[in-house]
């Protein structure tokens, strides 16, 4: 007896339609699998067999079986074919009818008893099943959240083998999963900015940073407040919306997360993350920290301490907003658009600039322990912050600063404002393209005659200068003007100064 069921693969973020055909036959025993199955694929049939005897089933278990997944030029990947598998060889045994098993999609890991467990990167199956016309998918019951994030589909939660085959006989007892509501998500985050004792100057940069999305490095002593300020800027983003919401749980649904990510990402990972930690990689091409941290804030503290080549490929991620992660057997692309929020210490031994101890490096050591940061790096960065050791005065002070809420609603604001000049083209002002820095941009004379100054005497570059623009039309944005003034140009380019990296040039 010959049978067919559908399920889906990943490649990436894109799904392919895969048929799960089982041909039964007489003859000696055997078992066979086919179609670039991998090593998850090949023990399907230990699963499946368990599973099968243990929820009341025979497996044809002294027939000869050739399990088929096409198209057979495409490599099978993980455990979500267990499912499908079972369900095509229950109707090549005759258990179920064929007619009614192909109108839907199947999708799930069997257990040794015949529950359904959850399996990766459900959300973006679905996704691309639903583009390719397929409306009734049998998922997980752990996955069916994620999955009825899609509209226009019907899904059903599945906790056991036993449980579908009487329904798929007509015995009923499934119910589709409501569709998910998406809200936006107001989390409790633990460090807020009125808990902050001074750093005024800071505390500005990123505001400004996460009205724009903005990349901002602190550097300062040890003590000063760098790493919670960075921790604390989370709760001043504007919350997500459904769009960017289904791009991060793509992503994250990929990477092995269960469920809807409504809130902004924040990673960070350790200064000993290797570059296939950080851009993604992996015999599979598995997103990275860059893509994990889209439409929210990659915290790299330490920043001088990362490998020289982690650091050297965020370049091109900073400048695009994706990231291309190619091995033997598959190029995969992934979204990366983050906030790159970066801190260090001025020199080796972190007391340059401090007011209460002195700095015990050489000026040989701060020139080495500047140039651990290349000037193509640095010169994809937004804002430079130098963070010094707070006063006994303000720490000891019991009034609060400002509350991370006030500040949100500014960038609130401020997003606002973008997404009514962009449309749907980009999302802040961070990503603008030369031909939008020259439409949304324009410098009046008096800013102009400031740009030159400093152009000239900060040396720098055709992408900073670029970038100063950018960073203007944010603090204007934050201040309500349309046209950027001399004032806000000038707080840019204080945000702009090189001096916290000692003799480092871009």
């Amino acid at each position: 007896m010959l049978s067919q069921t559908n399920s889906f693969g990943l490649t990436g973020l894109n799904g392919f339609p895969v048929k799960v055909e089982a041909y039964i036959s007489g003859g000696l025993h055997a078992y066979e699998t086919v179609g670039l199955p991998d090593a998850a694929v090949k023990e399907s049939k230990e699963r499946v067999r368990s599973a099968m005897k243990n929820s009341g089933y025979d497996f044809p278990s002294d027939q000869h079986v050739t399990v088929s997944l096409a198209p057979a030029d495409v490599r099978k990947e993980g455990s979500v074919y267990d499912l499908p598998i079972a369900l095509a060889l229950l109707s090549a045994e005759g258990v179920l009818k064929q007619a009614p098993l192909v109108r839907a999609v199947y999708l799930g890991e069997l257990a040794l008893n015949g529950d359904v467990r959850g399996v990766n990167g459900v959300l973006p199956m679905v996704i691309s099943a639903r583009e390719a016309g397929e409306t009734v998918f049998f998922v997980p019951k752990e996955n069916a959240a994620e999955a009825a994030c899609v509209e226009g589909v019907r899904i059903f939660p599945v906790e056991n083998l036993k449980q579908l085959v009487s329904f798929l006989q007509g015995d009923g007892g499934m119910e589709p999963q409501p569709p998910t509501v998406f809200v936006p998500e107001e989390a409790a985050y633990p460090w807020d900015f009125a808990d902050i004792k001074g750093q005024a100057t800071a505390k500005r940069a990123a505001e400004i940073a996460a009205a724009g999305g903005h990349n901002l490095l602190l550097s300062g002593t040890p003590g000063s407040g760098k790493t919670m300020l960075a921790r604390a800027l989370p709760s001043i983003l504007p919350p997500m919306t459904m769009a960017e919401c289904m791009e991060v749980t793509k992503i994250h649904s990929v990477a092995g997360s269960r469920g809807l990510v409504a809130a902004r990402p924040f990673r960070s990972p350790h200064h000993g993350a290797s570059a296939a930690a950080i851009t993604g990689g992996g015999p599979n091409a598995m997103p990275g920290e860059i893509s994990l941290a889209h439409m929210g804030v990659l915290f790299l503290d330490e920043f001088s301490e990362f490998h020289r080549d982690v650091l050297e490929s965020l370049r091109q991620p900073l400048e695009d907003g994706i990231v291309t992660v190619s091995r033997a057997r598959t190029s995969c692309t992934y979204p990366a658009s983050f906030m790159l929020v970066a801190a260090m210490n001025p020199c080796p031994c972190g007391n340059r600039g401090s007011r209460t101890k002195a700095c015990t490096c050489t000026p040989s050591q701060i020139q080495r322990y500047a140039r651990r940061i290349s000037g193509p790096l640095l010169d994809r960065i937004d804002l430079f912050i130098e963070m010094n050791d707070v006063p006994f005065e303000d720490l000891k002070g019991k009034a609060a600063g400002e509350p991370s809420k006030s500040i949100r609603q500014r960038v609130v604001a401020a997003r606002q404002r973008q997404i009514a000049r962009f449309g749907d083209s980009i999302r802040t002002n961070a990503r603008m393209s030369i031909q939008q820095i020259e439409a949304f941009c324009p410098l009046n004379s008096g800013c102009q005659a400031l740009m030159e100054r400093a152009f000239r005497r900060m040396n720098l570059s055709a992408r900073a200068y670029q970038r100063l623009r950018k960073v203007a039309r944010t603090i204007a944005d934050l201040d309500g003007c349309d046209e950027i003034q001399e004032k806000h140009l000038a707080e840019a380019i204080r945000y702009r100064s090189l001096s916290i990296l000692g003799e480092a040039d871009l």
